[in-house]
Order: C-alpha cells, then structure tokens, then sequence
C-alpha cells in the first residue's frame, strides 16, 4: 500500500516545492502523477529502474548533482538541507527512498534541468508526454493519464 494522493501533494509535494520556491499546481500535479507512475504511490521504492517513489537511477542522481546543481551553489544547499546530515554523506541514494522531501526535490530538479516549460495542471496528456521525457522514456503519455485517473482522482473525488 501506498501514500495516498492527497496526503502525499500535500504533505510532501507542496511544501517541497514552496521550499525550493517553485511551486504550482502544474508541477504539483506532474509530481504526483510520477509518484503514481513511478511507484504506485510509494508501494514499489525500489525497482530495476531507481530508488524511491520517483524511481530516479543513482546514475541520474550524481549527474544532476555534478552537472546541474554545481552549477547553482545556493539551490544546491538548499537541496542538501533537506537530507538527512550523516546518512547522505554514507549513502546518497538511500535518501531517495527514505527521504521523500529530497526525493521530491531531486525529481523537481530532474524535471527543470529539461528547461520544460508546463502545461496547466489539469492537462493530462500533456504532463504524460513531461513524465516520459524526464522519468520513463519507454512510457506512454496514456499510460501516465491511466495511472492518474487509477491512482489519483479517486482521492480528489473525496470530500
């Protein structure tokens, strides 16, 4: 069993992305949607293809930190504040799976590394096409907006 969607968006997506200062509902709602399709929810943390509920490899990892956040001293120690002090430095991508907010963080970052520019929040297929550009490159968008309406609009339809 997973988290559920709406404890998930916001518990952990919104104040992340408030955080790094990049929050919208568009990329709330990508987050969440690869969250859904990346792990079902945090039911699956690690897979073949990466750690946690982004499913983010730990060659993906160390290149968005030796080649994008080296690049942004200050955004890179906010993302590194939010990792845990020692087992960051022991175990880097242990923190994808056990540290949602730097999980959340790395896959923001994994997603404005692409210099994408986002569709409205309630645009499906597009945000599709955005997951399997950054997160599943075999994937299809339908198989992003299955996931969604299987996964997360059953949560929003709760009062």
């Amino acid at each position: 069993m997973g988290i559920a969607a709406r404890e998930l968006s916001q518990h952990v997506i919104h104040p992340t992305l408030l955080y790094l200062q990049r929050q919208s509902p568009a990329a709330e709602a990508l987050l969440l949607g690869a969250a859904a399709c990346q792990s079902a929810l945090g039911s699956a943390l690690d897979n073949q293809r990466g750690h946690g509920l982004y499913g983010i490899s730990a060659q993906r990892h160390l290149a968005l930190w030796d080649r994008h956040l080296a690049r942004f001293p200050d955004l890179a120690s906010r993302v590194r504040g939010l990792a845990s002090q020692h087992a960051f430095l022991e175990a880097p991508h242990l923190e994808l799976t056990v540290n949602l907010r730097y999980a959340t963080a790395i896959a923001w970052l994994l997603v404005e590394q692409q210099a994408i520019t986002l569709p409205a929040a309630d645009d499906l297929d597009a945000l599709g096409r955005i997951w399997c550009k950054v997160f599943h490159p075999r994937g299809r968008p339908h198989d992003f907006v299955a996931t969604w309406q299987r996964c997360v609009e059953p949560a929003s339809q709760v009062a």
